[in-house]
């Protein structure tokens, strides 16, 4: 078992960009980091040192979103309802497309990376890597919440009010309907694409059996559940919504029902804001609105193993591919590298 005083972490760089990160995420190659400030500007930075080797202008009115199309492109979305495509080694724009209202608040890219995501208020739209329009479906109940690709597939999963529905690119109709009469906040699919889990506006999680529709339902939470993460087995589901990390163990009959692992270290009086399960291990990261960040092995301790106190909320946790380094930003615009 680790200990906080023997377990060394490394703190590699760090950076002040001066707003709220909204947007964090490594590059498919783990060369660079995409980053994007809630007023708009897109950065992308050298993992080596945390310089900049881009800066886009983002969106007007503030961007919402930015992920990795391939190790050399980007995909943003904003305030200004628009969806951009930007080449990081040729610094230029390639296109410039409507996400159909006047916002665009989730851009998801599929796992083969052939695909990308958009939602609108109640507009989805799914693209092609080039920016071609495949599909709009236009039937959602309420505005969409969260987009999420199942994992090795072209399957993808919306939310809102109402449950979840899947769509398909060469399909013109919704495929699959989880239907809930609630809100839908966030959405996560296990790493083998059986379960689907999903944070709740009251404070619940729940948890699809893809192939038989099940539906579980975990309680007890004190806010909102924004805060999702699989571990890489899929047997356990990290979730926020309160000051303690709440880790079930979704192996045998599912986690309904059963008592769940609980993970303290973040100041009773602050929620947990963002979790990341490491894509190739066992490490879980904690982020809390007290400016904590704790690293767990839940499978062997409840007690954390290493702990970093930054200077303000935590907003974004992210692995680098490789799973040897982890980001960090904050709400005050505080960029941070470690390595294990």
């Amino acid at each position: 078992m680790f200990g906080l005083k023997t377990f060394a972490l490394k703190k590699k760089w760090n950076l002040e960009l001066g707003d709220h990160i909204i947007s964090l995420i490594s590059s498919p190659d783990g060369q660079f980091l995409a980053t994007a400030i809630v007023s708009g500007q897109i950065f992308i930075l050298s993992k080596k040192d945390g310089t900049i080797f881009r800066s886009f202008s983002g969106h007007q009115f503030g961007t919402t979103s930015v992920s990795w199309l391939d190790s050399n492109t980007i995909v943003s979305a904003g305030q200004d309802g628009k969806i951009k495509i930007w080449n990081i080694c040729d610094n230029v724009l390639l296109a410039e497309l409507l996400g159909g209202n006047n916002w665009v608040e989730c851009i998801s890219v599929s796992y083969c990376r052939s695909f990308f995501a958009s939602s609108s208020g109640k507009i989805l739209r799914i693209w092609n890597k080039a920016g071609t329009l495949l599909q709009t479906f236009s039937d959602h109940t309420s505005t969409i919440s969260d987009l999420a690709w199942k994992p090795n597939c072209t399957d993808l999963a919306s939310s809102c009010y109402g449950g979840v529905g899947v769509f398909n690119p060469a399909k013109s109709n919704k495929i699959k309907a989880f239907d809930w009469k609630g809100s839908v906040l966030k959405l996560c699919w296990s790493p083998d694409g059986k379960y689907l889990a999903t944070g709740d506006q009251d404070s619940t999680v729940h948890f699809w059996i893809y192939a038989s529709g099940r539906d579980l339902q975990m309680w007890g939470y004190s806010a909102k559940v924004r805060e999702l993460s699989w571990n890489a087995n899929s047997r356990y589901l990290a979730t926020g919504g309160s000051c303690t990390v709440t880790v079930w163990d979704c192996s045998g009959k599912g986690p309904e029902g059963t008592k769940p692992i609980s993970l303290e270290a973040h100041d009773q009086s602050a929620l947990i804001s963002a979790l990341s399960y490491q894509n190739k291990g066992n490490y879980l990261l904690s982020g809390g609105q007290d400016g904590l960040i704790a690293l767990w092995q839940p499978e062997k301790t409840k007690q954390s193993i290493s702990e970093f106190l930054l200077k303000s909320e935590i907003t974004q946790l992210s692995w680098s591919s490789d799973g040897k380094s982890f980001f960090a930003g904050t709400d005050v615009g505080e960029v941070v590298l470690y390595s294990i």
